[in-house]
Formats: C-alpha cells, structure tokens, sequence
C-alpha cells in the first residue's frame, strides 16, 4: 500500500494493526508519533529561517520554534551573536554595561533573551534566527508534509509503536521497534552525508 498523505498513513496502520475500529485512535497514535520525533527528530528539512525587529531585552521566538541554530545581527558588520546560559547571561547583566548593541542570547521559556539591552529602541535591530522548526502535524486539511513524503516508513511504524499501549502486549511491539529505530539511525545517515559530515549524531547535544 502507498503511503503519500494523511488518509493512507491511518489506512496503512489499521491494516498493520489488522482492525477496522481504531478510527479515531489512528488518528491519536499517528499525533503521539509526531508528538516524539519533533522532540528527538533534528533533521536538515526541519531547518528555517526567520526575521525580526529586536527592540528590547526580550522576544518572541517563531510559532514553530523548537531549537535554535543560530542568532545574529543584520548590522554592518553582521554579528554573529554568542550563546550563553540564563546563569552566565545574568552574570553579563550585572558586570558590564546595561544597552548597547547586543553579543549574547539565552532563552527563557520560548522567548529569546539578548544582552546589552538593546540601545535603539526607536527603530530596534534586524535579527536573523536560524532555527529547528516542529514538524508540520498532519490532519485532514494538512495531509502531507516533509517527513511523511521523504520517510512514509518512519510515520507507519512510529504510528504503531504507539498503538502498543492502547491494545496492550502486542507481541509484534519488539518487531516495529526495532525497525523504527533502525530507520530513524538511516535518516540520520543520509542527512549527515548530505551535510558532508561523517559522523553520526543520534540526538542534538544541546537544546538552545
């Protein structure tokens, strides 16, 4: 069976699963299987770009923002701005000077926070953030998207690893978990070549 969007994917698990009265359960397996590999998932595809006016100590970050890859500044020249922890951010705060054009970022919560507090508050500063973005979630009127058409395979089984709990000791659990997994560490392979690296980075080592 073909699996290019959102109704196949849900028609390829319940035959997987071998059960026409899962309807509405699909449909939550297929959301908790999106829900763990937009948290575990950092692929190439799910890399964006945004701008923004930064005119204060604090902002927002995009809707679909998960991870951040980079920050800087549209200034001549551009500044790359440097990542730092809350705790050494606050440290800046205290030892040098409050506003100016701003060098480091943190993040609180889902908001970017920048230091020196920005000194042109009037017309502020054009802030690029290259950043990892969830992946689009699928439903009736989103009926594919990048990871369902580059790895079909990876949504079916991660589909029915999570109708395990649900249906309670499927003994084929074992089975499409090891699939999964394997599928997952081939995904990661192909983007690391892609980006002429060699190694192979199961997870990111730091969320930003």
């Amino acid at each position: 069976m073909a699996v290019t969007n959102y109704s196949e994917l849900q028609a390829a698990v319940a035959d997987w699963l071998n059960r026409d009265d899962l309807t509405a359960a699909i449909k939550d397996f297929i959301s908790l299987a999106e829900a763990e590999l937009t948290r575990t998932l950092r692929h190439r595809s799910m890399i964006k770009r945004s701008t923004a006016t930064i005119d204060s100590e604090y902002s927002a970050t995009p809707g679909d923002w998960i991870q951040t890859v980079s920050l800087i500044l549209e200034t001549d020249p551009v500044r790359q701005m440097e990542y730092v922890t809350n705790e050494a951010l606050n440290g800046l705060k205290v030892s040098s000077r409050a506003t100016g054009t701003p060098t480091h970022f943190t993040h609180v919560g889902t908001e970017i926070q920048v230091h020196p507090r920005p000194d042109n508050t009037s017309s502020g500063y054009t802030g690029e953030i290259v950043y990892y973005a969830k992946i689009p979630v699928l439903s009736d009127s989103n009926t594919t998207n990048w990871l369902l058409t580059l790895a079909p395979d990876i949504y079916l089984y991660g589909a029915l690893i999570q109708s395990a709990p649900y249906l309670r000791d499927d003994e084929r659990l074992a089975t499409w978990a090891s699939l999964y997994q394997k599928l997952i560490e081939d995904l990661y392979v192909s983007d690391q070549r892609t980006r002429g690296q060699t190694s192979v980075r199961m997870r990111a080592a730091a969320l930003q």
